[in-house]
This record gives C-alpha cells, sequence and structure tokens, in this order.
C-alpha cells in the first residue's frame, strides 16, 4: 500500500492530535487526584461544601469518560485478535502486561497504605497511650476536685464560724462582724482572695478584708436557689477566680460568697485534657468507621490512577504494537508477492522509527531486483517460447539432458514417435529409451563433439528403425551443461528403400525368367506328346516328370506374377464404390472357400460410400481374410488354438474420428518381429512367396490408409490371442451417405 505525502502528513497530524488528547486525559488523573485531596484536607473538611461536589462530580466523570475509554480499546483489541489482525496478539499481551504492571503496584500501594493506617490506629488506640490519656484525665479531674472541696470546706467552715459568732453575741453588730469576716478570711489555711456576705437579692451585706466592690459580681437567682441545698461552686476562669456560694442558715437570707484566685490556663489545659480524651474515646469507638473512610478515599485516588495508568498502559501498548503490527502485516504482503507495500514510518530516532525506514527501504529494493528478474525472465520466456516453437514444429524428436542422462526436456514430437509413456521430465533416459543408453554412454566415453547411429526400437511388436544424434551441450567457461538428443523415425524410408530395392530385383527376376518359361513349357508338352507312345512301360514315368516341369513352370510363372504385382502396381482406378458390398463380397467369398471357420462380420447401419478402386481393395481384404484362415489351421496345427472351431471378425467402425476396418482372428498369432512381415519375400508359411502382406500395404497406402498389425484380444476365455490387423481409411477420400440417397455408378 503506497501513501501520498499529503495523506501521510495528514495521517501523522491526526496521529500527534489523538496522542496529544490522550496524554492530557491520562495527566489529568493525577490532576483531580491532588485536587480531590486539597479540596478534602482533614477528615470530614467541607464534605458539605459545594466545591467538594464539583470535584467528587469531576472524579466520577473522569473515571466514567475513562473506564468508557478503556473498554472501547479492549473490545476492539479483542475484535481485532478474533479477526487475527496484524500485531493484535502482541497488542493484547502488551495491554495486558502493562495492566499488571499498572495494577500490581497501586494493589500492592493499597495494602500497605491500609496495613500502615490499621497499624497506626493500633499504635494510637494501644492500652499504653490509653493508660496515660485516662492517667492525665483522672490527674486533671483530681486538681480540679481538690480545688474546688478544698474552697468548699473553706466556705463551709467560714460559715460556721460565722453562725458561731452570731449565736456567742445574739445580736450582731455589722462593724464587729465585718472585723470577725476579715479575721477568720485571714484565719482559713489556704487563705480566701474574698469573702462577701449577700442577701438572697445579690445586695451587698458586708465585705471582708481585700474584697472590692470592682471585683464583685452578683449571683445569678439559679445561683441562689442552689446554694440552700448545698455548696455551689462557680468557675470563673477569665478572672482566674474560683467562687463558692453558701447558705447561712442561721441568718435570715444570708449568703455567704467567697472566692480563691485559680490558674486560669491550668484550668485550661485540664479542660483541653478532657476534651482530648472525650475525643480519643470518640476516635477509638468510631475506629472501624474512620478506618473505612481512609479506605474509600485511597480506593478513590486509586481509581482515579489505575484506570489513568490502564489508559497510558493501552496508550503505550499501542504505541509499540502499532508499528510492529503494520511491519508484521506488510511482511506478509510481502510473503505474498505485494512488493509495492510500505509501512507508515514513525517519529524519531529510536529502533521502531529505523525498523520501518529499513522495511520501506527493503520492499522498494526488492521491488526493483524483483522488476528486473521479471524481466530477464519474460526474456528467457520469450527465447524458450520461440526455442519451444522450433522444436515443436520439427519433425524430429529432441531430448535435453543434464550431466548424468536425466531428461530434463522433452519435444512433442519425442513424445509422438516414442509414446508418451515412454518419455517425461525428471526421469532417467536408460529407463525412459533404454536403446538410447548405449549410444549416450559412448559418447560419455569419447571425446567426440557427436555420435549419430541407427537404432532399432521395438514398439507395440513392431520393430523400428530411429535414426540418433547425440552431441554434448557446454557452457561459456567450457564445463559440460548436459547432452542434445536428436532422432527421427526413418522406419518407413527404410521401408520404401527395401521396397524400391526389391522391386527393383522383382522386376529384373521377373524379366530374366518369365522368358525361358514358355519355351520350357512348350518343350515339356512336346516332349509328352512325341516320345509317350514311343516308350511303351515307361510312358508313365515320361508323363510324371512332364507334369512335375509343367507344374513347376507354373508355379514359377505365379510368382513372376506376383513379382510384377509388387515391382510395378497397377494405377488405381477410383470410382465411388460402396464399401459395405465391397467388404461383404470379400467375406462371402472366403466364407465359401473356408467352411471350417466361422466368419462375424459387422458393418454400420448406414452404406459406406468412398472413391476407391473396388478391385484392388477387394484383392486386399480377400488376401487379408485369406491369411486369417490360414493362421487359423497353422494354430490347430501347432496345438496353440485351444478353439475347437475357427473364427474370424470383421468389424468395420465409421464416425467423426474415421473409418477403420478391423480383422481378427484366433489363430496362431503374430510372431515377435512382426514389423517385417511388410518386407518382400519375408512369410512364416512354408509356400508363401512373402510379398502378400506387402501388396496389402501398397493398395492400403496408395487409399491414403494405414496397416498396422495388433495382437487380437482372446475370443473365449483360458484361448490363445490371434492376430488383428487393422486398416485406418480416415485420411482416405471416403464420403459417408444413406445408401437411398447414392447409388452406384
Amino acid at each position: 500500500m503506497r501513501l501520498r505525502w499529503v495523506d501521510l502528513v495528514r495521517l501523522r497530524r491526526s496521529r500527534r492530535l489523538v496522542s496529544f488528547i490522550n496524554l492530557a486525559l491520562v495527566c489529568l488523573g493525577p490532576a483531580l487526584a491532588a485536587l480531590t485531596y486539597v479540596t478534602l484536607g482533614p477528615l470530614d473538611a467541607g464534605s458539605g461544601s459545594t466545591r467538594l461536589r464539583l470535584v467528587l462530580f469531576s472524579d466520577f466523570i473522569y473515571v466514567t469518560l475513562i473506564v468508557a475509554l478503556v473498554l472501547q480499546r479492549v473490545l476492539r483489541i479483542i475484535a481485532q485478535r478474533r479477526q487475527k489482525s496484524s500485531g493484535s496478539r502482541l497488542h493484547l499481551r502488551l495491554t495486558g502486561v502493562f495492566s499488571i504492571m499498572a495494577l500490581l503496584p497501586t494493589i500492592t500501594v493499597a495494602a500497605f497504605a491500609l496495613l500502615s493506617i490499621n497499624m497506626g490506629f493500633e499504635a494510637w488506640f494501644s492500652d499504653r497511650v490509653q493508660r496515660v490519656i485516662g492517667a492525665s484525665l483522672s490527674a486533671a479531674d483530681s486538681y480540679q476536685k481538690d480545688q474546688r472541696r478544698a474552697l468548699a470546706e473553706d466556705a463551709e467552715a467560714l460559715a460556721e464560724a460565722l453562725e458561731i459568732y452570731r449565736r456567742a453575741r445574739g445580736v450582731i453588730d455589722l462593724q464587729n462582724f465585718r472585723v470577725f469576716l476579715s479575721d477568720e478570711q485571714v484565719n482559713i489555711q489556704r487563705g480566701l482572695r474574698e469573702a462577701f456576705v449577700i442577701n438572697g437579692t445579690g445586695d451587698l451585706i458586708l465585705r471582708g478584708n481585700r474584697s472590692y466592690l470592682f471585683d464583685y459580681e452578683p449571683p445569678s437567682a439559679q445561683d441562689f436557689t442552689a446554694a440552700l441545698t448545698e455548696v455551689l461552686l462557680i468557675e470563673d476562669l477569665p478572672n482566674n477566680e474560683l467562687r463558692a456560694l453558701i447558705y447561712l442558715s442561721g441568718f435570715a437570707d444570708y449568703y455567704l460568697l467567697v472566692s480563691r484566685d485559680i490558674d486560669g490556663n491550668l484550668y485550661g489545659l485540664l479542660d483541653e485534657t478532657r476534651e482530648t480524651a472525650m475525643l480519643y474515646q470518640q476516635l477509638e469507638s468510631e475506629r472501624g468507621y474512620e478506618l473505612f473512610q481512609f479506605g474509600l478515599i485511597y480506593l478513590a485516588f486509586a481509581v482515579l490512577l489505575i484506570v489513568s495508568s490502564i489508559l497510558l498502559a493501552l496508550l503505550f501498548a499501542e504505541r509499540l504494537s502499532r508499528p510492529i503490527g503494520r511491519l508484521a502485516g506488510a511482511a506478509q504482503a510481502v510473503g505474498e508477492g505485494n512488493l509495492d507495500t510500505q509501512v507508515i514510518e514513525e517519529e524519531g530516532d529510536d529502533e521502531l522509527s529505523s525498523l520501518s525506514r529499513y522495511f520501506n527501504q527493503m520492499t522498494r529494493q526488492l521491488k526493483q531486483q524483483r522488476d528486473r528478474l521479471l524481466e530477464n525472465t519474460q526474456q528467457i520466456e520469450r527465447r524458450g517460447r520461440v526455442f519451444d516453437s522450433v522444436l515443436s514444429s520439427v519433425t524430429s524428436g529432441v531430448f535435453g539432458l543434464d550431466p548424468e542422462g536425466m531428461i530434463t526436456f522433452a519435444n512433442p514430437s519425442a513424445e509422438r514417435l516414442l509414446g508418451k509413456n515412454k518419455t517425461g521430465n525428471s526421469s532417467q533416459l536408460s529407463l525412459a529409451v533404454p536403446e538410447f543408453a548405449p549410444l549416450l554412454e559412448r559418447l560419455q566415453n569419447s571425446r567426440s563433439d557427436n555420435l549419430q547411429e541407427e537404432v532399432k526400437i521395438l514398439r507395440l511388436g513392431l520393430l523400428e528403425s530411429f535414426l540418433v544424434r547425440l552431441a554434448p551441450r557446454r557452457r561459456e567457461d567450457g564445463r559440460l551443461e548436459g547432452y542434445v538428443v536428436a532422432f527421427d523415425d526413418v522406419t518407413d524410408l527404410v521401408s520404401a528403400q527395401r521396397s524400391a530395392a526389391w522391386g527393383d530385383v522383382a522386376r529384373r527376376i521377373a524379366h530374366e525368367i518369365k522368358n525361358p518359361l514358355t519355351p520350357i513349357q512348350l518343350s515339356a508338352e512336346r516332349i509328352r506328346r512325341k516320345f509317350a507312345p514311343q516308350l511303351g512301360a515307361e510312358r508313365g514315368k515320361l508323363e510324371q516328370m512332364t507334369d512335375v516341369i509343367i507344374r513347376q513352370t507354373n508355379d514359377l510363372r505365379r510368382i513372376v506374377d506376383e513379382f510384377s504385382k509388387f515391382a510395378r502396381m497397377p494405377k488405381l482406378v477410383k470410382k465411388s464404390e460402396n464399401l459395405n458390398e465391397v467388404l461383404a463380397a470379400a467375406v462371402t467369398l472366403q466364407e465359401s472357400g473356408q467352411p471350417d471357420v466361422r466368419f462375424q462380420l459387422t458393418m454400420p447401419d448406414e452404406d459406406i460410400w468412398a472413391e476407391i478402386d473396388a478391385t484392388m481393395l477387394s484383392q486386399a481384404f480377400t488376401n487379408l481374410l485369406k491369411n486369417a484362415g490360414e493362421a487359423i489351421e497353422a494354430g490347430w496345427r501347432s496345438g496353440l488354438g485351444t478353439d475347437k472351431k475357427g473364427e474370424i471378425r470383421v468389424e468395420m467402425q465409421a464416425g467423426q474420428s474415421g473409418l477403420s476396418i478391423a480383422i481378427s482372428d484366433n489363430g496362431i498369432g503374430l510372431p515377435q518381429d512382426r514389423s517385417k512381415l511388410f518386407e518382400p519375400y519375408v512369410t512364416t508359411r512354408e509356400n508363401g512367396t512373402g510379398l502378400g502382406l506387402a501388396i496389402v500395404k501398397k493398395i492400403i497406402q496408395e487409399h491414403g490408409g494405414t496397416l498396422s498389425l495388433l495382437d487380437a484380444a482372446p475370443f473365449s476365455k483360458g484361448s490363445h490371442p490371434g492376430a488383428k490387423i487393422l486398416i485406418d481409411l480416415s485420411n482416405s477420400d471416403q464420403t459417408l451417405m444413406d445408401s437411398e440417397q447414392k447409388e452406384p455408378n
């Protein structure tokens, strides 16, 4: 996939924008966590404020958005993994690893934080701390009780002294009573700062030593009511005073108000100690809730950090796996042959960016090399097609061999001449054509540049002649590259040469023998007529001798006639004839001459009309049928024929593929070198001349057909295979038509 520069720039800009947004979302998590911490402050601080609600709502929106983004990316990764997209497996693994790396520290820190908080709570609320706080609270209470008890006792003692004074004097003189009050105030062991005698409305009756009016604060009505039953203690911490109000039962509506200096700061500390102890007890009772609150707050922080960390892990995993996935997909495309594949080059100088650049450089170089290779291959293919067309057009068979004799090339003519099952690439010449192996071995062992020889090959029962030429192939540096084997089927040429030679011999023999035959026969007849009456008893012997001479002369004349026919075949006189009638007539003639043989004739339903010489073709059919009958008799004599009755099957077939006539018998069969049967003067019968099949072959060839000798399939189970003569007239000038449409001339 090739990207234009504009598309590449636009893609990089969009990726930068997406990366910036993702990074901003990741950084927003810790920022919100810090803002939440600042907003919360101490526990329960500002929990009801609008600001806190906004911050918590922002946290919720952020967590929801990040969780949605994380789920969307995870689902996309899973979908890519199911689709087996390039880099999806690595992306999923990196996402899992980085997510675990983000979760483990957070979970570990959370566990340690909760453990630390719990241990802190345990330390804060330990027995020792509780004892210290309890002791401090007890000390504060004891001090305050002592001060209050002492003041109450002093107030009661002063009140009792005043009561004794009243009973002793009866009538009280206020002046003397004031002196007595001042003296008794001084006599108190711990001393009193002020002493006042007031009535029930707060009016001052008299005052003691150092008891000034500006320091006097009248008690409230509730204080007077409370003082009727017991000593009422009043704390005035701002003025550092502790007052005691007691009712003087011996006086009419008189109260004694005394005060003593105390340390206000100390009392404040006592109150703070008491409040601290109460707060400590409250915290101890709410320790579980506080621990839960701490955990909840930390969980909120942890969720913010975790989701932002997972998003960062997804982004980082995508950053790593995306270029690797693109490289994997591009490598797969290159492996499938698409060398135009280019990947997006990452910005930067890291290894991934370098790898993308190197990959694009590699694919460009591969494409250039492939283009050069394709161009060279096309040139080689063009040359190969020219070479193949040349070799396919030649009639000679051609083999290409490697140095070990393995066939690397065979043209159609080679397969046609030797048979398709004989040749084939990646096979040894010695196995495909064993007859050529000795020539190859001789060429390998010699220093000759070529070798030519005629080789006989037996194929389908026919001994064929091939003119074979072998030559080595060498490279430019002289090293052997292989061999070239060229061969031609010269069987017909050899046969024609032999036929021509035998024809010339036949003409000379016929000329030399035919001339004296008639005088010899006439002389023998004349001797028999002239001398037979004179011999008397020897007459029979003379007639027997002259009959032998006459009979042998007739045999020689018959042989001479056959020589004449073979040497000079009469010119064919072709005309339109019914081939069915010609073949049927020949079969009928032989049926009458061979009564012991059963003939079976099979012909097409329609008549077969052809431009033929009926006389010559009938002679050929008759000769073939006669040979078939003689082969059956030879089979009976040799004992090979197991059938009790001889049978000759004649079948004519006509169709789109051509016309053929097959003559099969269950006789003795054909010899191994059956191809020689077509040669003149080659016969397997005692009285045969060896010219019959040669003449028949010439007649068939004159009609544009071919004659083949084949093995016939056994007519019955266990019988001996006979001979089959196949006449192929596909190339003759026959015309197929119905007898109703065509009549003989």
